[in-house]
């Protein structure tokens, strides 16, 4: 591996041991034996090292969850999108540490516009993703552009994003999958029949 490499698997075991917030340049040299001109010249700053390596993480659990979800050929999109927002939250207790340092950046991010850009590209490629798996999912010729697509890709990272934050909070009280799939349909209830 090189210096990147090597300091990216740092920032992620660092991240889930010490938090974003934590995380100095120093323990980031001294877990991937590197040095402090490496943080720079790859990343900018030590803000854009733990940034990347935070995207990177979201980005292979997204596709974690995306095979999930397109592993039943048959299944519908909305059963696709409720197995893999159960699979999300069944996931949430291995992924503690990382989604609390994801909150702590976010917060960050406000302060500092190219940390903010830099979390706006890791959101654009995770819509984007998203987009294309509703467009697979949906089978009828949609692309990943259709403006419905992409509005159902963003309710999708929203809804994420919310039940990342209540289970971090309150993860007893947060919804389960079946509870969310209760709830969907309950606010989908009165459209469906106004539409008859």
């Amino acid at each position: 591996m090189g210096h990147r490499q090597d300091l990216l698997a740092a920032a992620r075991r660092l991240l889930r041991t010490k938090g974003y917030a934590r995380v100095t340049a120093r323990d980031l040299v001294a877990e991937s034996g590197t040095n402090l001109a490496s943080i720079g010249y790859h990343f900018g700053s030590k803000e854009g090292l733990l940034n990347e390596a935070i995207g990177e993480a979201v980005e292979a659990w997204t596709e974690a969850l995306a095979r999930i979800a397109m592993a039943d050929p048959a299944a519908s999109t909305a059963d696709r999108g409720f197995s893999a927002w159960a699979a999300m939250l069944d996931g949430l207790p291995a992924h503690r540490e990382l989604t609390v340092s994801y909150l702590e950046a976010l917060a960050q991010a406000e302060r500092d516009p190219a940390l903010r850009e830099q979390f706006a590209r890791h959101y654009r490629r995770c819509r984007a993703r998203v987009a294309d798996l509703v467009a697979r999912s949906l089978g009828d010729g949609s692309t990943p552009d259709d403006p419905r697509v992409k509005a159902v890709a963003g309710f999708v990272v929203a809804v994420c994003d919310g039940l990342a934050i209540q289970w971090v909070l309150d993860p007893e009280e947060a919804p389960t999958g079946e509870e969310l799939r209760e709830g969907v349909t309950r606010v989908w209830e009165p459209v469906h029949h106004a539409e008859r």
